[in-house]
């Protein structure tokens, strides 16, 4: 039903590809340190300025949830946010309009 494409890369190609998972996967580790950093700070801040009004989870769960989407995406877990599941995607849509035109000629 679909059209499948092979695209042949040269080493280059190869290279800049692995590059730019490689800085994708760097990103999600700087969120994740961040996110660990950053509300260790605000757990202490919290409990220690006013331990009867517990705020820090709000953040923490938050924050947590975006992380976690960053990771699903980087790591291909959930498919849907991915580059291949855009490019099966795109090349679905280009086949149906494809046979949509010949429908009627």
């Amino acid at each position: 039903m679909g059209v499948i494409m092979e695209v042949d890369l040269n080493e280059e190609d190869k290279y800049y590809l692995a590059k730019k998972r490689v800085e994708e996967i760097k990103g999600f580790y700087g969120n994740l340190t961040a996110y660990v950093i950053v509300n260790l700070v605000l757990i202490f801040i919290n409990l220690y300025t006013s331990p009867r009004h517990l705020w820090f989870y709000w953040p923490l769960m938050w924050w947590g949830v975006g992380v976690v989407f960053h990771g699903l995406k980087v790591f291909k877990v959930f498919p849907v946010l991915g580059k291949d599941w855009e490019e099966k995607k795109i090349k679905e849509l280009m086949e149906k309009e494809r046979e949509n035109k010949n429908k009627w000629q």
